[in-house]
């Protein structure tokens, strides 16, 4: 658990590090210049790695378990939140109504994931992040001096956003089953 939860913390920090200290942060990009995107990424990708790890490798105990309708309403609220992952570099007409899609987009991924994996691992892991998003939520809603809405859109738009949606969930639910986790129940 301890790589996981560093991985978290990890995660956590470098996301909020521009939220929490924007001088420090600025500092940072001016010493480094476009570097420092890479630098933050390579911590991503690192907190990524020990959340796997961490995960995997946890002793967890058991407070509940899937069952048919926690499965199928995963299901739903997974299709919802890549279809919000999307949102926001899409041209529907959705994307006007949701300040933040990706964030949004997280929790509900997190819901959906701690409905049908009742273990402390899968506690600490979804809920930890669900924390993260909604507390980032409101820390870029003061940094951000001015926010537009999006106001265009179409319905080919909302049609390209769905089906690509369904495409991608598609695919994590393959790479889901390839790994050994059937998404679908039975």
């Amino acid at each position: 658990m301890t790589l996981l939860i560093l991985g978290l913390i990890l995660w956590t920090v470098a996301h909020l590090f521009k939220r929490i200290a924007p001088g420090p942060r600025q500092a940072l990009q001016d010493r480094m210049g476009d570097a420092s995107k890479g630098l933050f990424a390579v911590v991503l990708l690192l907190s990524v790695v020990l959340m796997v790890i961490g995960y995997r490798g946890a002793e967890t105990e058991f407070l509940w378990g899937r069952s048919p309708a926690t499965t199928g309403i995963n299901n739903l609220l997974m299709l919802v939140a890549v279809a919000l992952f999307g949102l926001g570099n899409s041209k529907s007409r959705l994307r006007r109504y949701f300040r933040h899609p990706m964030l949004w987009g997280t929790v509900i991924w997190a819901v959906a994931h701690l409905l049908v994996n009742g273990d402390t691992a899968s506690i600490v892991l979804f809920g930890w992040i669900a924390v993260w998003a909604l507390i980032e939520m409101p820390l870029i809603n003061r940094a951000a001096h001015s926010y537009v809405p999006f106001d265009g859109g179409s319905a080919m738009g909302d049609m390209r956003l769905a089906i690509i949606s369904l495409v991608i969930y598609g695919v994590i639910a393959g790479i889901h089953t390839w790994l050994g986790y059937f998404p679908f129940g039975g």
